[in-house]
């Protein structure tokens, strides 16, 4: 392990000053006096302050986003696309500012703080190139073709509340953001409490990108005070965080007869079957269970590998474990950076020392590390672990995994699911017709084969989402457009109203409507007509 040490003037060792902080913080329009305190992870010193709203202030930005939101729509989708194309390159161009003020605040790695700031070009091109298809008019099956037509026009919603967490403040802002601009709306986004810096230098970008003001409001603050009136004002709420706040939200959206999107907990597994390359198996498994420690939704914390390579496996994955580096440094050395804060901590080190007293064997890890910063923790890997364990029944959020010997696939499949959570989940084989089919067998909304999270997270024309207690709704592709629209159904009738004509009776009528049926049942079974009744 690295070792550095602490008490250091951060500013130093990036681009960024308290001065570049305090010009972002007055972004912010809050009426009181009263600050949170930011601080960095990599040494608990503080960064600066931001205001901390109160629902005065939620209400304030809420009603600027909905006065603007009309002309905003009015663009064309071209236009708005053209915008956030340009939002993308100035991302580019100020990657190493923002990869320091994210790796000021959330303590992670330089190299994982750049899979952020990554992803938001490739969102941003994509709802660019792919909105204005997605938001054109869509015919439809009419009742009775061609005397009736069917039309459906998407409409945006109005004004989304997006509120975003710490472990991923760039891209999890965005992801959101973006599709929903793209759509027309407008929005108010409430970042982290620990992480607020990143999100006013991005809607500083966007400005800069031509996106008018007021199109995106930035409320800062707690929690508690902040969220609740923000899902009464807005007319749709996306939400990443715990499954616990993701309840909450999903009531008061629910009383508010709004729609919301939420992206919540995981406790993943991994799966090494027989056939797999242990190597490489172990390779991923060491990106899948320790990216951003561990602090990613994404993240296996639960291995099952086939005992027939179980020894191997151990063998290679715990001392690709050990060769970790562990570090704060603003500088592609560390591959692995800080937990957020004591919380945190005290979070991942009480799992670990509970599964301990319960019979659990640390292989590698296992240790809180103060003399390389605050709250680090090294990379741990957990065997003998009781099933009934904290570390293995709920979501430790931390460079903290299970590895469990089974006997066969089915096995393995039936320890996966046996989670009330289905985020997402990694499958490893040698066997390409083997890793297309056995994915169906487990409950997770997306599941990699041979690797950990990246391929299906990237894959940004498929939907992303959860199973059970992992969420509601789905961000990415057409699914992730879809959430912020209204559908508009506009059906005509080249005949007058579809009703008895004059000097019919009823019966016949009646008969006619049923024949009608008939026909369009048999003629849709005909494959050129069908195009036509389909």
């Amino acid at each position: 392990m690295t070792q550095e040490t602490t008490g250091r003037n951060l500013f130093s060792e990036t681009n960024i000053s308290s001065e570049r902080i305090a010009s972002l913080v007055a972004r912010v329009d809050a009426a009181g006096d009263d600050e949170l305190t930011v601080r960095a992870p990599a040494t608990d010193d503080a960064i600066g302050s931001v205001p901390a709203c109160d629902e005065a202030d939620v209400e304030r930005a809420v009603d600027r986003a909905r006065a603007v939101q009309p002309s905003w729509a009015d663009l064309s989708v071209g236009r708005r696309g053209e915008l956030l194309d340009r939002f993308a390159g100035l991302v580019l161009d100020n990657q190493e500012e923002l990869l320091d003020i994210v790796q000021l605040e959330t303590g992670k790695s330089r190299k994982h703080a750049v899979e952020e700031v990554a992803d938001v070009p490739l969102n941003c091109s994509y709802y660019a190139r792919r909105g204005p298809e997605m938001l054109d008019r869509d015919p439809r099956q009419a009742a009775v073709p061609p005397a009736t037509t069917a039309e459906v026009s998407y409409e945006p919603v109005g004004v989304v509340g997006a509120i975003s967490p710490w472990n991923y403040p760039l891209t999890l802002s965005m992801v959101d953001i973006i599709p929903a601009l793209i759509a027309g709306n407008t929005v108010v986004l409430k970042p982290d409490e620990k992480t607020p810096f990143i999100a006013l230098a991005l809607t500083a970008l966007l400005e800069r990108a031509g996106v008018p003001e007021d199109v995106v409001q930035v409320v800062t603050g707690r929690g508690a005070e902040v969220g609740p009136p923000l899902v009464d004002g807005v007319d749709y709420i996306a939400f990443t965080g715990s499954t616990e706040t993701g309840r909450i939200i999903a009531e008061q959206a629910g009383r508010n007869l709004i729609g919301c999107s939420l992206e919540l907990g995981g406790n993943n597994p991994l799966l090494v079957l027989d056939d797999a390359d242990v190597e490489t198996a172990a390779r991923g498994a060491v990106q899948a269970c320790f990216t951003n420690a561990g602090q990613l939704c994404l993240a296996a914390e639960r291995v099952y590998v086939h005992e027939s390579l179980y020894d191997d496996f151990l063998d290679a994955f715990v001392g690709a474990t050990r060769r970790l580096s562990l570090g704060t440094a603003f500088t592609y050395g560390p591959d692995m950076g800080s937990l957020i804060d004591a919380d945190q901590l005290a979070r991942v080190d009480d799992h670990v020392s509970a599964a301990v007293e319960d019979g659990a064997t640390v292989l590698t890890g296992g240790r809180h590390r103060p003399d390389i910063g605050p709250f680090c923790y090294e990379p741990t890997i957990l065997t003998d672990v009781t099933p009934d364990t904290t570390v293995a029944c709920e979501e430790t959020f931390g460079p903290v995994v299970t590895v469990e010997s089974v006997p066969d696939t089915e096995t393995a499949v039936e320890k996966a699911n046996d989670s009330e959570y289905g985020l997402n989940a990694s499958v490893w084989t040698g066997d390409r017709d083997r890793g297309r089919a056995l994915p169906r067998q487990i409950d997770c909304g997306t599941v990699c084969v041979n690797d950990g999270y990246v391929s299906g997270w990237a894959a940004i024309d498929a939907p992303m989402g959860g199973f059970g207690d992992s969420g509601l709704g789905r961000r990415h592709g057409r699914a992730g457009i879809e959430r912020f629209l209204e559908s508009r159904t506009v059906a005509s009738s080249r005949v007058g109203p579809l009703t008895e004509p004059r000097g019919v009776s009823s019966s016949w009528y009646a008969r006619g409507l049923l024949g009608l049926a008939r026909l369009q049942r048999r003629l849709s079974t005909v494959p050129v007509l069908g195009r036509w009744f389909s």
